[in-house]
């Protein structure tokens, strides 16, 4: 029995000094220590030998024996992984450049557009893209069969034809006018869809920014001076601006604004259609029914709305010559653009 215990300790410091490195020092102390023919398993034969009375306090010695070889060997085993992963790093060689995205042009002349109104004091407001009926048409003065409503192609839900994909994000000035917090004065982000035939030119959706400000005593004349700042600011101080007289079923009276062609500078081209100017959005009072249907007064309360689609506006910036470049998700075109507008 002394000397077998006295065997052990030699065994333990034997092992507790072994300090050889690599897969195969590990490979080697596993066969001579641990494997079928090793010392811990002549060890354990010794068992037999032991009188009955040591043999409870002989099996936790060597059982004690045994965890301190076995994690001797997961010692030796980790090291060679440490060594193998630390021998494929070079640690000299220099950082991965991580690519950074840019916005989408989209984006881009969004953010500009809302950073010129909220300028002038307007909130950002957004709704809902499945609408009712009441919200996209009713509200705003076209009622059931009234003619302008063939003035937009309407994607309705087969389920409910009262639901329907927004044609203008004029559905949100409705549910703003609703809450009744006056004065109201608000932009409208977002995108719209009407069933059109997609080509270069037009697309199925689109983006728009619509806009309003009702409170006591608004004039035509505040709505023109909003519009004048506003193109000024998006398009130059150059820029010439021109309002003509126009119709939609919610403002009366209605306009349209022009701005002076940049391509051409006025002279006439293509993009303008040899006229030297490109219309850039649509503005009016609101109409005095749209305010009723609202519950908002119109004998007490007035205002204006304007709207104006936003990819026309990046197809003149970049020189874009296809609408459907905007969609397409092509890196090649969506990397030309910075952050920055």
């Amino acid at each position: 029995m002394e000397d077998l215990l006295k065997q052990i300790q030699d065994y333990k410091t034997e092992i507790g000094t072994y300090n050889a490195a690599g897969e195969k020092a590990a490979e080697e102390f596993r066969i001579k220590w641990l494997g079928t023919k090793g010392l811990v398993k002549n060890l354990m034969g010794e068992m037999k030998n032991v009188p009955n009375e040591k043999k409870k306090e002989f099996g936790q010695i060597l059982n004690e024996f045994k965890q301190f070889a076995e994690a001797k060997y997961e010692e030796l085993k980790q090291s060679t992984v440490d060594s193998q992963q630390s021998s494929n790093i070079d640690l000299t060689l220099p950082g991965d450049a991580v690519p950074l995205g840019t916005r989408h042009p989209i984006s881009l002349m969004t953010n500009r557009i809302i950073s010129i109104f909220q300028r002038l004091g307007f909130a950002v407001a957004e709704g809902p893209e499945i609408e009712d009926d009441w919200h996209n048409f009713t509200a705003l003065n076209l009622p059931e069969h009234h003619p302008a409503r063939d003035m937009q192609d309407t994607f309705y839900v087969q389920q409910n034809p009262d639901w329907l994909l927004r044609t203008h994000t004029s559905n949100i000035q409705i549910r703003e006018m609703e809450k009744g917090k006056l004065p109201v004065r608000i932009i409208c982000p977002g995108r719209v869809y009407r069933n059109e035939t997609v080509s270069a030119r037009s697309h199925c959706f689109f983006h728009q920014v619509e806009g309003m400000y009702i409170d006591e005593n608004v004039s035509f004349a505040d709505l023109k001076q909003t519009l004048y700042f506003f193109a000024k600011e998006m398009y130059g101080q150059d820029v010439k601006i021109r309002f003509r007289p126009s119709y939609f079923p919610f403002t009366e009276p209605s306009a349209e604004m022009d701005i002076s062609c940049m391509l051409c500078k006025g002279a006439g081209c293509n993009v303008c259609k040899k006229t030297g100017w490109l219309e850039i959005l649509g503005s009016g009072m609101v109409h005095p029914n749209v305010l009723s249907n609202c519950g908002i007064d119109p004998n007490k309360y007035t205002g204006f709305a304007f709207g104006m689609g936003i990819e026309r506006p990046a197809l003149l910036k970049y020189g874009i010559n296809d609408i459907r470049l905007f969609s397409e998700n092509d890196v090649r075109f969506l990397k030309q653009f910075t952050s920055a507008v």
